[in-house]
């Protein structure tokens, strides 16, 4: 079989198709793709994969057509995901289809839908995007007609279960194993990077931030001082190779201290990896502080920002009126979700309709 996954390249640790602990409904292998070659189809082709372009990742997808959204967020995710999967010699397919289904889950506008669902839904078992996406790929998305679910493989599922950041963290799930493999490690850390590298570029471009605030932070002011003496005129150039050189020195640092680290723990086989607890795929202590730093800065700068933290109440009425329309009439929603309510409850079949929509979809429902 010839397919992206070239076994005999890969390190001893890395996540193989071929010896995975499979899905949980049997299926024919594929002519001439991997097991993880279908996972990364299957998410690319699913329609909750399709409605990420229409949902908020800082900035409403509406406002500018430069702004980033869940979309383009999770296609830069696995870029910097392979590049290093690719460097550290683990799987390229596995870590592509990690990184692409991470946001599945999210909510429409953002942060700030999440947060609304979470207090809409408290009562009646939260809402947490991580675990929205387990639900969207186990049981909402449906394209076969013996079993609901994409149906993907063990170790694909158990990278999405175990996702985090910094400020994101995983519920308990129920996967045996300690960890994910090196290749959901990576996600967690390619999905730290990109989102804080175009956040900048996002603030910047929309003046909400600025250089003169930004050369107080060190991760900030190394990648500034290198670009200025470049001395480009161009505003959108100069921003962009900043961001860029930041962006640069974390993937390189990543690769370089995982390396370190995995050969410090010797793994010699995946059970190893996911039978520990120590992170492998992650930035040296010190390139750490400085990314928290330009972390704090933009939470406090931006995202709580008056621009955006101003939506935050709208977006709790919005998704509040909508909620309760549909729990007093819930024949205003599709059949397909209809048909959860006796095995999830009421309540759980609106959030799971609502999580499911675009941005402009959202609004649609609420003028209509």
């Amino acid at each position: 079989m010839r397919s992206s996954e070239q076994s005999s390249l890969l390190a001893p640790y890395a996540a193989r198709a071929e010896t995975s602990q499979g899905r949980q409904y049997p299926q024919k292998k594929h002519p001439y793709r991997s097991g993880f070659d279908r996972d990364r189809d299957r998410i690319i082709h699913s329609s909750a994969f399709r409605r990420l372009e229409g949902k908020t990742q800082v900035f409403t997808p509406s406002r500018n057509d430069n702004f980033r959204t869940r979309l383009t967020h999770s296609i830069e995710v696995a870029q910097i995901g392979r590049t290093i999967a690719k460097s550290l010699r683990l799987n390229e397919s596995l870590t592509e289809a990690i990184c692409l289904a991470h946001d599945l889950g999210h909510s429409p506008f953002g942060h700030c839908g999440e947060s609304a669902l979470a207090e809409i839904m408290k009562d009646d078992g939260g809402f947490e995007h991580n675990k929205q996406t387990m639900r969207v790929i186990e049981i909402l998305e449906k394209p076969y007609p013996e079993f609901r679910g994409l149906n993907l493989l063990y170790e694909t599922r158990i990278g999405l279960s175990r996702h985090h950041s910094p400020y994101d963290k995983p519920e308990a799930d129920n996967f045996k194993e300690k960890n994910a493999s090196l290749e959901g490690q990576i996600a967690n850390v390619a999905d730290r990077i990109a989102y804080n590298c175009h956040d900048l570029e996002d603030g910047l471009r929309s003046r909400i931030i600025s250089h003169d605030d930004l050369k107080k932070i060190e991760i900030y002011r190394r990648a500034y001082d290198k670009i200025s003496a470049d001395k480009i005129g161009d505003a959108y150039v100069r921003n962009n190779r900043i961001v860029k050189t930041v962006m640069n020195r974390l993937i390189g640092n990543t690769i370089k201290e995982s390396e370190l680290r995995i050969q410090d723990f010797a793994p010699s086989s995946l059970s190893d990896v996911m039978n520990t607890s120590r992170q492998l795929i992650d930035l040296d202590k010190s390139l750490d502080v400085e990314l928290r730093e330009l972390e704090s800065f933009l939470l406090n700068q931006m995202y709580l920002g008056k621009e955006i933290s101003s939506a935050t109440a709208k977006v709790g009425d919005w998704l509040s009126n909508l909620f309760e329309r549909f729990m007093r009439n819930p024949d205003l929603m599709p059949g397909y979700y209809r048909k959860f309510i006796d095995e999830f409850g009421l309540a759980r079949a609106v959030c799971d309709y609502i999580a499911g929509m675009t941005d402009s979809y959202c609004l649609k429902i609420l003028e209509a």
